[in-house]
């Protein structure tokens, strides 16, 4: 298990592509228990890759990945077990378009941790009951809007009863007026006290939530603070540059 509050401990993170193009660059970053880690920058800084390298979706070039005490990075470790302990929630929603809703959603805790077919539905009924969705079990995904889909797709996370939840951009493909909605069920989970390491352009979020914002530029992380310092009084130029023009 993790010690001392540390959940995930990043080290010396390296990406290269074809060698020698950094997309992570020595990134170190410890995640506690019951944190909200937001991680803004321009695109193309890094911060998918490093997100997609917490699970391992990205292999890292060097570096590690400890998580709950492992080094899920090293050579030998059955990083599958380890994945059902993370949620994972992309921009584009990767629900099974020929599976209704309820069985999006029960599909891996049966499958994988061996759930009975009742209990996975009684928990997935639960869980779209709390983000209203519950009289939408039967349908199927072309039958949602897209605020609607990734709602569904938070919450089919949560029915593996993650440690973590990893969020890539889950705002950046939606209409304006579904962001707020999708946005209301990560504030709730972040007040419940879910650990949650999310990639965004969201700014009012990141004040509002985060108990970390970081910000990433050319592989690196430039800066990191609470919310309220970071917005107010950012500290190098760079970040300077970057809030004058998103906010």
């Amino acid at each position: 298990m993790a010690t001392s509050g540390k959940l995930i401990q990043v080290k010396n993170l390296v990406k290269t592509f074809n060698g020698k193009i950094h997309a992570l660059n020595h990134v170190s970053l410890d995640i506690n228990q019951g944190d909200v880690v937001v991680i803004v920058g321009p695109s193309g800084s890094g911060k998918s890759t490093f997100l997609r390298s917490l699970n391992l979706l990205e292999e890292p070039t060097s570096g590690e990945v400890i998580f709950e005490g492992v080094n899920i990075a090293g050579r030998g470790v059955n990083i599958d077990h380890h994945r059902q302990k993370m949620g994972m929630v992309f921009q584009h929603f990767n629900l099974f378009p020929h599976l209704t809703i309820l069985q999006n959603m029960t599909l891996a805790p049966m499958k994988v941790k061996k759930t009975p077919q009742k209990v996975a539905e009684e928990k997935a009924l639960s869980l779209l009951d709390r983000v209203g969705l519950r009289d939408r079990a039967q349908a199927y995904p072309i039958q949602l809007s897209g605020g609607q889909k990734q709602r569904v797709a938070i919450v089919r996370a949560l029915c593996m009863e993650p440690e973590v939840m990893l969020f890539d951009e889950p705002t950046s493909a939606l209409d304006p007026e579904m962001v707020g909605e999708v946005l209301e069920v990560m504030k709730s989970l972040a007040r419940e006290g879910m650990t949650m390491v999310v990639v965004t352009h969201e700014m009012g979020f990141a004040r509002e939530v985060a108990t970390r914002v970081i910000f990433m530029d050319t592989g690196r992380i430039v800066e990191e603070n609470p919310p309220e310092e970071f917005f107010t009084n950012p500290q190098s130029d760079r970040l300077k540059d970057f809030l004058a023009k998103v906010l």
